[in-house]
């Protein structure tokens, strides 16, 4: 058996299936499509689920890949170990009705002992201990000794989940030697020690779990094979963990260098390596496939991901951003499979940058709101309100709240966090559902032999064909009657179906006896239109000859917009750089919403550029054709994709002749000139590193104008000025009489405080020539409370200042020390968390400024009382 690198081995296992017909396919995207029930892609399998339950024909019968994964549900023992990891491949093949276990198992051992070398005697097959048929393959084809063969239980080899397609595994074990080992006589694959090391599993996928703990034969019988890829690489290249493996160990090498560390010298030090080294792969990886950081979903994952790396930077004595220079390598390591990597560095350099300098602002940032919120609050555990809003309203992660809390002893309420994040996400959800159409688009209450929609709506706007189906209250029905709401199946339409970020096609579907007003378009995964609407006349019944019709108007208003989206798209990156990718659109009739990838605020001149030249492109009166053909044809004409979309052998471009190429389903005009004018409304954030953009075009531009002749009227009126062009001197004035109002408002509070720290000083204790003054501040406002300790500070150097507020229930401390009285051993942070003491508080902080917080108020007086002698304990 000799040395193979991890891209070797990826590259001999596809290569090798391929010679057995299969066909081999690309890494799908991290980001499922059309899959909500997962994150992230975790399996080489969970991207083809539609191939294995026939919602979706495969290219072909055979596939062979290697997938990109994430999996982060140990991501706190990341690091800890050296077994964990949150990035990995999955070599797979992949059988859909095609081959079964007489291939599947014999193909297995060839390309482990002959195409690897790896010696026989050191693979150990496992099966299902009922599954005599397996068992016989090892045995009597493949001539494996019974004794090294091994069966084993349900838990172990056999593979399902809940009702559904199942079936029993056959794995097939590394034994990695006895220093591994338990030591224990009976020790073999199935034990839980080291020794044995799992390194391919064959899943056969031949039964259907019926839900009442009986199975039936499943008609077409699967294959799916799993087989991690870094897992092999340890034992071709004879290493302990996958940060071992060559293209993982060049990348933990350059944390190493960064950080001026030897990897196995310093336990926390290998944790913190391993944390970088995982999670800039895993990220990189992850940016590529479009996700971006945010505070939820996915987003959060990345975010988290590199937040995390981040800090164990900083634990490392790294006192700079230095996580693209990481990412830099896992790129030249990953390239010669993922050339994306490389396409689309600057953009990944520029996510991981910000973010990383985002961290640093929000380490420093968060320090002084966790101190303001514990002053705040009460006890020894910030709420889940304060770390929820610390979460979402400042970006400080609640596992890093807690970490750092930890350290000075304060407790985070994490399942108060956890239910009012969890209540969060579920009103964000609902706020962005279609209420009804989720039912619909599930598919599940159809007949399973509906084929899918012919749409014919690209070049008519209306279109002959036959109800399939009707659903009403989420069955189906053979007849509806006026007034009931439906959604209709037809085996041909004109109406436009939700894909794409282009809304759904409104209009009519007409019968001999009846009319359905459809409000929605939208289809299921395997492409079933589903037309949504009322039966506003008559009856309709599943066999009825229809018309559909679409609402011309609103057609060609989304037509404008979905043209217009490519145009701008194009000036975008013209204008601001090739980074710019399409993040999402929402394209309707009324406007355009269009996100994209770039890192800043637009500036008003960025703004007028871009729309300039969408203009200019409309103008231009460009003729816009679209056609389908071959992908590797559309990519050399250079049509654009969208970011982290999978695409089929043959694709639809639009090509707006001289201005934008894309990739497109969707209906557009056929000439530029239709779109008319266009105007962008406004520009903003969505995200880190996402900014949108919504625009009108045509008859939007005229109403938008209409408004803004409204507005500017009235605002004529109210300043009372003649005409619109003196609006904008009025308003300066306006404005400086408002600034000079301010100015002499801020003169008099610095009079009034200066008058009020002088009479508190005056009557302060002198403590062995230091000043101390406790006192009831006359305000709940912390920031003032701030203001007045920095004002003593700095006019009396040796004094010291406690003050307290109360609000409500809460007590609210303030310690502010000079410079001399520091000298003589006085600390804010040590004096503000005893008085707290004994409000029932607690708190802390920097030795010359300090606040902290209590929940008994009825002590405020008793901890004011203390602070003479406490003082006088602590001075020198």
């Amino acid at each position: 058996m000799e040395w193979m690198s991890l891209n070797q081995l990826r590259e001999e296992y596809l290569s090798f299936f391929e010679s057995k017909g299969h066909l081999r396919l690309g890494s799908f995207s991290l980001v499922p499509q059309g899959d909500k029930s997962l994150l992230l892609i975790n399996s080489g399998m969970a991207p083809m689920k539609k191939y294995f339950t026939g919602e979706v024909t495969p290219p072909r019968s055979r596939v062979t890949t290697c997938q990109k994964c994430i999996r982060t549900p140990d991501l706190e023992r990341v690091g800890h170990t050296a077994r964990h990891g949150t990035y990995f491949e999955m070599l797979g093949n992949f059988s859909f009705g095609d081959y079964f276990k007489n291939e599947a198992i014999p193909w297995a051992w060839e390309f482990l002992t002959e195409r690897l070398g790896i010696p026989a005697d050191l693979l150990w097959p496992s099966v299902y201990e009922s599954d005599d048929e397996a068992y016989a393959i090892w045995r009597d084809v493949i001539g494996v000794p019974e004794e090294h063969i091994v069966k084993l239980g349900k838990e172990d080899n056999f593979w399902e989940h809940g009702t559904g397609p199942c079936g029993p595994c056959s794995e097939i074990y590394f034994d990695r030697g006895e220093k591994y080992g338990c030591g224990s006589p009976g020790c073999r694959p199935g034990c839980d020690c080291d020794r044995y090391m799992e390194i391919w599993n064959n899943v056969f996928s031949q039964f259907n779990n019926m839900g009442d703990g009986t199975y039936e034969e499943l008609a077409q019988k699967n294959i799916d094979t799993g087989m991690g890829l870094e897992r092999l690489a340890c034992v071709m290249q004879g290493v302990d963990n996958m940060f071992e493996v060559d293209t993982v160990r060049k990348i933990l090498d350059k944390v190493c260098a960064i950080a001026g560390k030897q990897y196995g010298a310093n336990s926390d030090n290998d944790i913190s390596i391993r944390v970088v080294t995982d999670h800039v792969r895993a990220a990189t990886f992850m940016v590529c496939d479009g996700v971006m950081p945010s505070n939820n979903g996915r987003g959060y994952v990345l975010r988290r991901l590199l937040r995390r790396a981040a800090r164990h930077g900083r634990l490392l004595g790294i006192d700079r951003s230095f996580l693209c220079e990481v990412m830099e390598v896992v790129i030249g390591e990953n390239e010669c499979a993922y050339p994306e990597l490389r396409e689309k560095q600057e953009f990944i350099s520029k996510v991981i940058s910000i973010e990383e300098e985002s961290f640093g602002k929000t380490i420093d940032q968060g320090m002084q709101l966790l101190d303001n919120f514990i002053a705040a609050g009460s006890g020894d555990t910030l709420s889940g309100e304060d770390a929820f809003k610390l979460q979402d309203t400042y970006g400080f992660p609640i596992d890093l709240t807690v970490e750092i809390l930890a350290d000075r002893g304060i407790k985070v309420d994490v399942d108060g966090f956890k239910k009012i994040y969890e209540n969060y996400r579920k009103e964000t959800r609902a706020a962005r559902k279609n209420a009804g159409a989720d039912a619909w688009k599930s598919g599940a209450v159809l007949p399973p032999d509906i084929q899918p929609t012919e749409f014919v709506g690209y070049g008519s706007f209306n279109a002959e064909g036959k109800i399939i189906a009707i659903v009403k209250d989420g069955e189906t029905v053979d007849a509806a009657v006026e007034g009931d709401s439906v959604a209709l199946v037809l085996d041909r339409t004109c109406l436009y179906a939700e894909s794409g970020g282009q809304v759904g096609d409104v209009g009519t579907v007409d019968c001999a006896n009846g009319q359905v007003t459809v409000s929605d378009t939208n289809k299921t995964t395997n492409g079933i239109f589903m037309h949504i609407g009322t039966v506003s006349r008559g009856i309709i019944k599943v066999g009825d000859s229809a018309a559909t019709a679409v609402n011309g108007e609103t057609r060609r208003s989304t037509m404008r917009n979905h043209t217009a989206a490519h145009l701008l798209q194009a000036a975008l990156r013209k204008v601001l750089g090739t980074h710019v990718e399409q993040a999402g659109q929402l394209v309707g009739p009324d406007s355009v919403r269009f996100d994209f990838t770039h890192f800043s605020a637009l500036t008003a001149d960025e703004v007028h550029q871009v729309e300039r030249l969408v203009n200019e492109s409309i103008l231009a009166a460009a003729e816009v054709d679209v056609r389908e053909m071959p992908i590797d044809e559309a990519k050399a004409m250079g049509a654009m994709a969208l970011f982290g979309e999978k695409y089929g052998e043959r694709v639809r471009v639009v090509n707006a002749k001289g201005y934008s190429i894309e990739l497109c389903g969707g209906t557009h005009v056929a000439n530029t000139a239709e779109i008319g004018l266009f105007r962008i409304v406004s520009e903003g954030s969505v995200a880190a590193g996402v900014r949108r953009i919504e625009a009108v075009t045509g008859t939007g531009v005229l109403k938008l104008i209409d408004g803004y002749t409204d507005i500017m009227s009235k605002a004529v009126a109210t300043a009372k000025v003649g005409k619109p062009e003196e609006l904008a001197d009025r308003i300066a004035a306006l404005l400086e009489e408002n600034k000079q109002h301010q100015v002499k408002i801020e003169q008099l509070s610095a009079k009034i405080g200066s008058a009020n720290i002088d009479s508190l000083i005056g009557g302060a204790d002198d403590i062995a020539g230091i000043k101390v003054i406790a006192a009831k501040y006359w305000d709940s406002d912390t920031d003032g409370m701030r203001s007045v300790g920095d004002m003593v500070k700095s006019k009396y150097p040796s004094a010291v200042i406690v003050l307290s507020a109360v609000n409500g229930d809460k007590v609210t401390l303030m310690a502010a020390v000079g410079a001399d009285a520091m000298k003589r051993g006085l600390h804010a942070g040590n004096l503000v968390r005893e008085v707290a003491k004994i409000c029932g508080g607690n708190g802390g902080g920097r030795p010359d400024s300090a606040m902290a917080g209590g929940k008994d108020a009825s002590k405020v007086d008793a901890a004011l009382a203390s602070v003479k002698d406490l003082a006088a304990a602590q001075i020198k």
